[in-house]
């Protein structure tokens, strides 16, 4: 048996609750953001996708590397900060779509008070305000709401972005 890991599937239709009931089944943990209605995340072994999939041949579509054609597994570093996002401030989010480097523009800075304390991203304006991007790279990016400057650090580029504990 292979490595649990994240992977992510668009799903058909925003039809995600047959979804839900089969990954609940297979015991297998998953997470769907609400701000993204046709977007759902699971962890599972790399065979588990493929069954997974076929399965449900034609209702979703699991992200994939562009040269190996194979499932793309998201870091779990990655996934968990994209999970605290969604979930700690749901009202204020905005889903940017796809992952796309002009959400990159601004600093990449650690927010140091609030409800994403600790949590690192990039900062962008959106209607005139700063908001903290977090995405999951070449699949899905969403903004914060307003983040005042004073509880913002700008920090160096690193391969590992996220929580800081």
């Amino acid at each position: 048996m292979g490595e649990k890991r994240w992977y992510a599937a668009k799903v058909q239709y925003n039809r995600v609750q047959p979804i839900r009931e089969r990954l609940g089944a297979d015991h297998v943990e998953y997470f769907v953001p609400e701000i993204i209605s046709s977007l759902v995340f699971f962890r599972a072994t790399n065979e588990y996708v493929g069954v997974f999939e076929q399965d449900f041949f034609s209702r979703i579509w699991v992200y994939r590397d562009p040269l190996t054609r194979k499932p793309s597994p998201i870091p779990d570093h990655e996934m968990e900060v994209f999970m605290f996002v969604c979930t700690s401030g749901k009202q204020g989010l905005t889903y940017l779509g796809d992952d796309k480097p002009e959400y990159h523009c601004g600093d990449l800075v650690r927010v140091t008070d609030g409800p994403f304390k600790g949590t690192e991203g990039h900062i962008i304006r959106i209607k005139k305000d700063r908001r903290l991007v977090v995405s999951i790279k070449g699949i899905a990016a969403v903004a914060t709401t307003y983040i005042h400057p004073q509880f913002l650090e700008t920090i160096e580029e690193s391969p590992k972005r996220g929580i800081i504990q």
